[in-house]
């Protein structure tokens, strides 16, 4: 009789397996072989990229214990989003600043938090079914395209949209600094506020700082001319991976 599969074991596999996945996607050799590069996205570029979906958004067991912890904070940022609003709209030097824009921006950066916690389920979402179909590990790219495809088409759709919605905020340029601006005041504000704010829930939001400041130092070593295409270009390819499977 098969062992039954428990779900750390089976989670940690899967981290593993989509890591390798993504580090033999975003290989320089793979991409040229089926697009038409940017001039800009040599070999180099290609690797600070996909460093920055691996260090980031899809990072290894010994990181992703805080991130997880991180991600469920944010989560919580995001269904119940007046709380981070009230903070923001209580101060004066930011709404002296951005006036009528400040909860846009405001709603802008909590989209972009967003994209994060979707990356994230979504891994989980195929934990969910290698568990339901005791597919044991190791999870090499034919176990996960199982796994991609027993999803539902709109949970493929949300994955590929957070990828979009992450991507359009760092290729604005003006906006994604405003953000970082914001996020930090909010951070500096709730660390004086340790009675209202947990360790957890300050270390989330500042995980999502450091993601989107990251992806920001990301786009700023682009030429401008460049950004734009970039940012279509690695929607493009993060799509054509998951429409083939369907």
């Amino acid at each position: 009789m098969q062992e039954k599969l428990s779900e750390k074991q089976v989670f940690n596999e899967i981290i593993r397996g989509y890591r390798i996945v993504i580090n033999d996607r975003y290989q320089y050799k793979n991409l040229k072989e089926k697009y038409q590069l940017p001039n800009s996205f040599d070999a180099e570029r290609v690797a600070l990229f996909r460093n920055y979906f691996l260090d980031n958004l899809y990072p290894d067991i010994e990181k992703r214990e805080e991130l997880n912890d991180a991600f469920d904070s944010l989560d919580n940022y995001i269904k119940k989003p007046e709380k981070l609003l009230r903070l923001i709209i209580d101060s004066g030097s930011l709404i002296f600043k951005y006036g009528r824009h400040l909860p846009g921006i405001s709603k802008a950066g909590i989209r972009a938090l967003k994209s994060f916690v979707t990356a994230n389920r979504f891994e989980s979402k195929l934990v969910e079914k290698a568990l339901e179909f005791q597919l044991a590990p190791p999870y090499k790219k034919e176990e996960l395209d199982i796994l991609i495809k027993s999803l539902s088409f709109k949970e493929i759709e949300e994955f590929i949209d957070s990828t979009k919605v992450l991507f359009e905020t760092l290729n604005d340029r003006v906006m994604v600094k405003k953000i970082i601006e914001i996020v930090q005041y909010l951070i500096n504000r709730m660390k004086k506020h340790p009675e209202v704010y947990s360790a957890v829930e300050i270390r989330g939001l500042e995980i999502g700082f450091e993601i989107i400041e990251q992806g920001n130092i990301l786009f700023e070593q682009l030429p401008k001319a460049d950004q734009e295409q970039i940012f279509d270009f690695v929607v493009k390819i993060e799509r054509d991976v998951l429409e083939v499977l369907f």
